[in-house]
C-alpha cells in the first residue's frame, strides 16, 4: 500500500478557495473573466499560507491610475478597453518587435500560487496564471548591453480617472527590474488568475508578479518593454524617493519611514504574521544581492 506523507509545506486540497460566484466588473470585451483552460499548477514554488479568497483579490486593488481608495478600483474599470492591446518591445535587443495581447495569450501558461507583499505591509497569497518572463523576454534577443529592463503602462486619461486628480505623478506608470532579476524563474508575466482571465482591477490584460519584492514593482496594464544600459527611473521612486526604493526587495529588518515592515496584515482579515525575508523566496533569490539594496 502506497502512503503519500504530506510535507509542512503542503497545502491541503480542503483548503483551497473555491471559485467565487460572482464577479466584481465585466470588463474584458463586455464580459466576466473567462475560463483559462490547460493551466497547470506548478508546484515548485510552494506558500505556506492559504490562498486569498478570490472576491477579496478583485475587490482590494493598488491602482492609482483608477483611484487611490483600493475598494473602489473594480467600480471604476468598466470604460477601460482591453481590446486592441499592444506590446512594443525594444531597446538594446537584436529582434525588437511588437505582439497583439492575442499573440502572448498563445505563451503556454501555468497557474502559480505566489505571496503578494504591499509596501504598505499588507499581503495575499494570489493564483496567478502566466509565463516566465523570460519566456517573453528572449523573444527579443537582449544585447549584452542591456542591463535593466524598463516596464510602461498604458496611460489612457479618459478611461483612468485616477490619473487626472493624481497632481504631479509622473504619468505614465513605469517600472524597472535589472536584467538578472527580470530573468529570474520566479518573475512572471501574468495573464489570468484563479483560472480565468486578468479582471481589469488587477493589471490586465498583461501584468508582473515579482514575488520576492513589493508590489508597486508588478506593472499593470503593460504596453511596452525596453531594454536599457543603465538603472532607469522608476513611478515611485521618482514620487518619493526617500520612502520608495529602486530594488524594493521585502526585509522585514528595513522599515520604511514611516512605518516598520516587521509584521505584514494579511487580506481580508486583517490577521497579523512576521514579514519573511525576500517574502519567503530567499533561497531562490538571496544570491543577487549584497544586502543593502533597498
Amino acid at each position: 500500500m502506497l502512503i503519500e506523507i504530506t510535507q509542512d509545506w503542503q497545502i491541503p486540497e480542503r483548503e483551497a478557495t473555491p471559485e467565487a460566484a460572482y464577479f466584481s466588473r465585466r470588463s474584458l470585451l463586455g464580459l466576466a473573466a473567462l475560463p483559462l483552460a490547460g493551466a497547470p499548477r506548478n508546484a515548485a514554488y510552494p506558500i505556506d499560507r492559504p490562498l486569498t479568497e478570490e472576491w477579496a483579490v478583485t475587490s482590494y486593488n493598488n491602482y492609482y491610475e483608477f483611484s487611490s481608495n483600493k475598494q473602489k478600483v473594480k467600480d471604476l474599470v468598466g470604460g477601460f478597453k482591453l481590446r486592441p492591446w499592444a506590446v512594443e518591445i525594444g531597446g538594446l535587443c537584436d529582434k525588437p518587435q511588437t505582439l497583439s495581447i492575442d499573440d502572448i495569450l498563445k505563451f503556454p501558461a501555468e497557474e502559480r500560487t505566489y505571496r503578494h507583499r504591499c509596501v504598505e505591509a499588507w499581503s495575499m497569497a494570489v493564483p496567478w496564471i502566466g509565463f516566465a518572463l523570460s519566456d517573453l523576454l528572449k523573444r527579443a534577443e537582449p544585447k549584452p548591453a542591456a542591463k535593466f529592463v524598463r516596464f510602461i503602462s498604458v496611460n489612457r486619461p479618459s478611461e483612468m480617472p485616477g490619473i487626472n486628480t493624481s497632481g504631479g505623478f509622473p504619468w505614465p506608470y513605469h517600472e524597472a527590474l535589472r536584467m538578472d532579476e527580470a530573468m529570474h524563474p520566479l518573475a512572471f508575466a501574468v495573464t489570468g488568475m484563479y483560472g480565468k482571465t486578468l479582471p481589469a482591477q488587477n493589471g490586465a490584460p498583461l501584468r508582473l508578479a515579482i514575488p520576492w519584492k513589493y508590489g508597486f514593482k508588478g506593472a499593470k496594464a503593460i504596453v511596452k518593454i525596453e531594454f536599457v544600459a543603465s538603472q532607469p527611473a522608476t513611478s515611485w521612486n521618482t514620487a518619493a524617493p526617500r520612502e520608495y526604493g529602486f530594488y524594493a526587495n521585502v526585509n522585514p529588518k528595513t522599515p520604511h519611514p514611516r512605518w516598520s515592515q516587521a509584521v505584514e496584515q494579511i487580506i481580508p482579515t486583517m490577521g497579523r504574521r512576521p514579514t519573511l525575508l525576500y517574502n519567503g523566496y530567499e533561497k531562490w533569490v538571496a544570491g543577487m544581492y549584497n544586502g543593502s539594496e533597498a
